[in-house]
């Protein structure tokens, strides 16, 4: 019955097989093996040749012993070329004839890998950018500068510069970029078609970014900003969110008796109010009533600070139509720039500042400290100085220098709020 049994199974693996044995071993996830052991062949004691069930003779032990080796050969083979036991250097020792085809799978699955990575991290790096666009890093780059600047205002000396404070100016500052946000996001989201023609970049207007997700972001944003306000337990922190709410939103929100950007007036009220008015007394205030617990006192540097930003933020909200004047006129945007004209508006604004530096220059000349006194005149005198020489290169009709020019104004508002604290 033994031999029965080894003869058929050698007939089976030689009539399937025709007469190689194919075995398929996996080397690791990505490379597999395929060998071919040596043909089946066994020999009587007589001489005779048997092969399987095919043949005859009187060598049934030599057919049985031979059956048996070979499966032992299959056995050792299987198990040295098993998933646990095996190693790509095993396969490079062991099996030479294939250790090409194993180096190029892997080398194509790295380069997959790789390019795949390469992928995800521009689609990542595409994706930070737009958001980057979307928070309007300018008016971003403000509020940071604008807060730190007026939370110095009540400080009176190191003594005051404790955890409590700086825990206190973290909130203020966190709530006010995250409404910051809202409201340069809702307005993207209301002026979708304005800004493929103004600002053809901005990640709405390019379709980077879709409707749905530039309105879950200023939610999210909104929602982040009160939460930071309530938790803070600060009066003048939440009027100044509130309000930042309020006007913001009538700025953009396109409804009845709102979109206030469509008259010259009430869109440069808007601004006005929040980045000369609202940061200066609100943060102030802030600071110096909920997280230092003195009494709400002004200071000469508050009041120069509102009286100046005020000129400013009305410059800002002037000239930032200069370069909008082609989207703002075939959109019924009522600008002064639309009205008056890019040229007069760029004079009326070059004349505001120049105005103000003089009077910044006197004030600052007026200081007892002579220390304060040479940082304030020559401060100011030098800010004058390089805004008249820039405005000498000024071309209306040039789109990529209005629109220079409108961040180098950004840039004077960043350098005026260094030299705020020194006007005492």
């Amino acid at each position: 019955m033994q031999l029965d049994h080894a003869r058929h199974a050698i007939n089976q693996q030689e009539t399937h097989l025709n007469p190689t044995l194919v075995v398929y071993f996996p080397i690791d996830d990505r490379c597999h093996l395929l060998l071919r052991p040596p043909h089946f062949s066994f020999r009587s004691p007589a001489g005779g040749h048997e092969d399987g069930g095919h043949r005859g003779g009187a060598g049934g032990a030599a057919v049985n012993s031979s059956a048996t080796t070979a499966r032992h050969r299959f056995r050792a083979t299987s198990q040295a070329t098993s998933p646990r036991r095996i190693r790509r250097r095993q396969c490079a020792d062991d099996h030479p004839d294939f250790q090409v085809g194993c180096s190029e799978v892997a080398r194509d699955q790295h380069r997959i890998d790789a390019n795949r990575f390469e992928e995800i991290r521009g689609e990542v790096s595409k994706k930070l950018r737009a958001f980057q666009q979307f928070c309007r890093p300018h008016t971003i780059y403000g509020t940071i500068i604008g807060i730190t600047s007026v939370s110095l205002l009540p400080m009176k000396g190191l003594d005051d510069f404790t955890m409590t404070v700086l825990r206190g100016y973290l909130e203020a500052l966190a709530a006010a970029l995250c409404m910051n946000i809202y409201v340069v996001g809702l307005n993207q989201i209301f002026d979708i078609q304005i800004d493929k023609v103004n600002k053809p970049g901005l990640p709405l207007a390019a379709g980077e970014f879709s409707v749905k997700t530039a309105v879950f972001l200023v939610l999210i944003f909104l929602i982040m900003s009160f939460s930071i306000g309530i938790h803070s337990g600060s009066a003048p922190l939440m009027c100044s969110l509130i309000v930042s709410f309020i006007l913001g939103s009538a700025y953009s929100i396109e409804a009845p008796l709102l979109r206030w950007k469509r008259h010259a007036f009430l869109a440069a009220s808007c601004i006005l109010f929040v980045r000369a008015i609202l940061v200066q007394l609100a943060f102030f205030a802030h600071m110096q009533q909920h997280v230092l617990m003195r009494p709400l006192a002004p200071t000469k540097s508050l009041v120069f600070a509102t009286v100046f930003m005020c000129c400013f933020s009305a410059v800002i909200a002037l000239f930032k139509d200069i370069p909008d004047i082609d989207g703002d006129r075939d959109f019924g945007i009522q600008s002064l720039s639309v009205k008056l004209g890019p040229h007069r508006v760029y004079q009326l604004c070059i004349s505001i500042l120049l105005t103000a530096y003089g009077a910044a220059t006197l004030v600052g000349a007026s200081s007892t400290n002579l220390f304060q006194k040479i940082i304030t005149v020559s401060g100011h005198g030098l800010l004058a100085f390089t805004l008249w020489q820039r405005g000498r290169h000024f071309e209306v009709e040039n789109q990529a220098r209005v629109t220079s020019f409108y961040m180098f104004i950004w840039k004077l508002f960043y350098a005026e709020y260094f030299l705020i604290p020194f006007v005492q």
